[in-house]
C-alpha cells in the first residue's frame, strides 16, 4: 500500500463506485464512503476500515481533501457543485453534467475557488491509449485521416441518460485528444427501440478543421461486447482493442497507400504489437487525481476537457432530435396475425402469412410474399424475403438473411450469421434478379453458425452443415459436411447424433443403412 498525502471520500458505492473505493483504499487515500443506500455504504466501510458518512458530514470535514463522485449522471452537477463550494477538490465520473450550462458553471466555480476539477474519462489513462497518443505525436502514423470507435454491449441499459451520453464520452474524449482540435461539424443518427425517446443505438460523425474525420458507434443492444478504436494515418494505422489480451491491445499496422501510374495501390505490412506496461487504468487515474491535489497541477482530463466533450455530445443530441423530428413514421405490422408474437421493433410487410405460435424477435424484417409455418422461432436482426417459404418449427438464429429463392422445410435450424446466396456472380451495378438460383433446405437439416450455402443446391433432409463450412454442391440426406469447400466427413441421425461405423444412433438406437454407398436411409422408414 502506497501512502499518499491527500485524502478522498467516495460518494457512490454502486457497481463502478466500488472500484473507486478499492483503488483509493489501496493507494492509502480513502477517508470515507457515502451512498444513499446505507447498507451498500456500510459494506464498503467495513471492507476497507473507513467510516460510512453522510454527504454533508464529508463536506464539513476539513481533513477530507477531495471527493470522488460515482453517482447517477443526473446527480453529478449538484453533488460536484456542493463539494466545490465546500472547498473540496472534485473527481466526477463522466459525464461531467447532463447540461452544457451546468458544466460551464462547474468549470468557472472550480477556477474561481482554485480547486481541481477532474472528469473520469478513464481511457485517457489506459497504457494502450497513452502509447497510441505517443505514436501519433511522434508522427509514426503520418497525417491523421480517419478515426472510428465502436463501444458496443448488451446492457447496462439506463433510463436517466441515453446510449450517447452513457457510452460515447470515453471515445469522444480520446478522439479529441488525438486530433488536438474540436470538430467543425457534428452529425448523429440513432434509434429508440426500448423507450420512445431514449436512444439505444447512435452513430456520431465528426469533421475537423484539418480535414480529419471520425465516427463513434455506440449501442447497448448488441450481441457481444466490443471496445475498439481505429486510427488511420497517411503512413500507418493503429488499432486499440480493449477486448484483446495485453500483448495485443495495441497493434500498429504499417499499411499505406502508394500511387503508381496515378492509381492508388495499398501497401500492406504485418501487424506489430506495441509493448505495454500492464496497469489498471483506474489505478493510474486515481493516482493522477491525488497527485493533482498535492501538487496543484491541472488534471489531464480537467473540467475544461470534460466541457469540450459535452459540447460535442450536446451538438450530437441536437442532431438526433432534428433527425427524429424529420423522420417519417416507422412502418408497423400490416394486417393481423393471430397467436403470433411480433416484437415491437420488428417489421412485417403486407401479404405475409404467419402460422400460429411463431415468434419474431427484435429488429427483424419479414418482406411481402413470405409464408411462415407454425411455431417457428425467428431471432434478432433476421431478414426474410421477399417470396420465401419457411416451414413449421424452424429455428432461425440472429443475423441471418433468407433471400428470395430459398425454401426452408419443416424443422430446419439456421445458426447465427449463416449465409444464403441467390446469385452466383453478383455485381452492384448489374441487375441479376432474373438469374436467381433456388436453394432448398429439406426437412430437419441443420446449418451451423457462419456457414455459407451457395445458391442453386439442395441440402438433404437431416443433413448437418458444420459451422463455417461453404456448401458448393448438393448435400445428401443425413450427410455431415465440413470445410471450405464443404465435403462429407460422416453421417448424422435424425436426432442429430453422429453415426459410427455401425450406423446406429447413439441417442435413440435408430438404425440406418447405406444405399449404393452414397445414400443413407433409416431401416424401417
Amino acid at each position: 500500500m502506497t501512502a499518499m498525502a491527500a485524502s478522498v471520500a467516495v460518494v457512490g458505492c454502486g457497481a463502478w463506485g466500488r472500484n473507486l473505493v478499492r483503488n483509493f483504499a489501496e493507494l492509502g487515500a480513502l477517508a470515507a464512503v457515502c451512498d444513499a443506500n446505507a447498507a451498500a455504504a456500510q459494506r464498503e466501510a467495513e471492507r476497507y476500515g473507513v467510516p460510512a458518512r453522510g454527504f454533508d458530514a464529508i463536506l464539513a470535514d476539513r481533513t477530507v481533501d477531495g471527493v470522488a463522485i460515482a453517482a447517477p449522471a443526473a446527480q453529478h452537477f449538484p453533488l460536484a457543485r456542493h463539494a466545490l463550494e465546500a472547498g473540496k477538490h472534485v473527481f466526477v465520473e463522466k459525464p461531467l453534467a447532463l447540461a452544457l450550462e451546468e458544466a460551464r458553471s462547474l468549470c468557472a466555480l472550480a477556477e474561481r475557488l482554485d480547486r481541481r476539477l477532474m472528469v473520469g474519462h478513464l481511457l485517457q489513462y489506459h497504457p494502450a491509449f497513452l502509447e497510441l497518443k505517443r505514436l501519433v505525436r511522434e508522427g509514426r502514423l503520418g497525417r491523421l485521416q480517419y478515426l472510428y470507435s465502436n463501444r458496443l454491449n448488451l446492457g447496462r441499459i439506463r433510463r436517466e441518460e441515453d446510449i450517447l451520453w452513457s457510452f460515447a464520452p470515453h471515445d469522444i474524449s480520446m478522439i479529441l485528444s488525438l486530433v488536438g482540435a474540436e470538430p467543425d461539424t457534428v452529425e448523429a443518427v440513432g434509434g429508440c427501440y426500448l423507450h420512445r425517446t431514449i436512444a439505444d443505438v447512435t452513430t456520431t460523425h465528426l469533421a475537423f478543421p484539418g480535414g480529419e474525420r471520425a465516427h463513434v458507434f455506440v449501442s447497448w443492444l448488441h450481441p457481444y461486447k466490443e471496445q475498439k478504436l481505429v486510427v488511420v494515418g497517411s503512413e500507418a494505422m493503429a488499432v486499440f482493442d480493449d477486448g484483446e489480451p495485453w500483448a495485443r491491445k495495441l497493434l500498429l499496422y504499417p499499411h499505406r497507400v502508394a500511387w503508381r501510374e496515378n492509381l492508388p495501390v495499398p501497401v500492406k505490412g504485418e501487424a506489430e504489437p506495441v509493448p505495454l506496461v500492464e496497469q489498471e487504468p483506474l489505478r493510474a487515474e486515481c493516482r493522477h487525481f491525488l497527485d493533482c491535489i498535492t501538487t496543484g497541477a491541472s488534471p489531464r482530463t480537467d473540467g475544461r476537457e470534460g466541457l469540450r466533450v459535452l459540447a460535442v455530445l450536446d451538438r450530437a443530441t441536437r442532431a438526433l432530435r432534428r433527425e427524429a423530428a424529420a423522420a417519417p413514421a416507422a412502418p408497423r405490422v400490416v394486417g393481423t396475425h393471430p397467436d403470433v408474437m411480433i416484437h415491437e421493433s420488428a417489421y412485417v410487410d403486407a401479404e405475409v402469412t404467419i402460422g400460429r405460435g411463431t415468434r419474431i424477435w427484435h429488429f427483424s424484417h419479414i418482406l411481402s410474399g413470405v409464408r411462415i409455418g407454425e411455431e417457428t422461432q425467428i431471432g434478432q436482426n433476421v431478414v426474410i424475403g421477399p417470396k420465401v417459404t419457411v416451414g413449421s418449427r424452424v429455428k432461425i438464429q440472429n443475423n441471418v438473411s433468407v433471400y428470395e429463392g430459398v425454401t426452408l422445410e419443416d424443422g430446419v435450424f439456421c445458426g447465427p450469421s449463416c449465409v444464403f446466396t441467390n446469385v452466383l456472380n453478383p455485381r452492384a451495378e448489374i441487375p441479376r434478379k432474373a438469374e436467381f438460383r433456388p436453394t432448398l433446405v429439406r426437412r430437419g437439416a441443420t446449418i451451423g453458425a457462419n456457414a455459407t450455402i451457395v445458391c442453386g443446391h439442395t441440402i438433404g433432409a437431416y443433413a448437418f452443415i458444420a459451422a463455417g463450412a461453404v456448401v458448393t454442391t448438393d448435400v445428401p440426406d443425413h450427410a455431415l459436411m465440413a470445410g471450405v469447400p464443404a465435403r462429407r466427413i460422416g453421417w448424422m441421425s435424425r436426432a442429430g447424433h453422429r453415426l459410427g461405423e455401425d450406423l446406429v444412433c447413439p441417442g435413440t438406437g435408430e438404425r440406418y443403412r447405406l444405399v449404393d454407398g452414397e445414400r443413407l436411409e433409416p431401416i424401417g422408414g
